[in-house]
């Protein structure tokens, strides 16, 4: 058995289906790629998928689907995705273990 690219927590899984359920008409899931930004040099960024991106990998993980851009692939393997919610904020957390700094807002990263 190979290991899975990203694991879904159950917070992040629960989040995911909140989210689609109120997403318009058309929306297929959600999509995780990696961009070029923020102070540490890269930012994970989360979008609505309304069609299937046909090299995208698809990780099924706590009865959800998310897409990862097949370009963020060498920059997520291991990661856990999380989902974390407190008195002023929420936010979709990804724990890397290939990160070698994160910004002082926890934004951006650096591999």
């Amino acid at each position: 058995m190979t290991k899975q690219l990203i694991t879904i927590s159950d917070n992040a899984a629960k989040r995911i289906k909140e989210i689609l359920s109120n997403a318009e008409t058309g929306v297929k899931g959600v999509r995780v790629s990696v961009k070029s930004g923020g102070c540490a040099g890269m930012e994970y960024e989360m979008t609505y998928l309304k069609e299937t991106i046909p090299n995208d990998e698809v990780v099924k993980d706590n009865g959800v689907e998310v897409f990862i851009d097949p370009k963020a692939i060498m920059y997520l393997l291991g990661t856990k995705m999380d989902y974390k919610e407190d008195k002023f904020s929420s936010s979709f957390v990804f724990n890397n273990p290939n990160e070698t700094e994160r910004c002082g807002c926890g934004e951006s990263f650096k591999i």
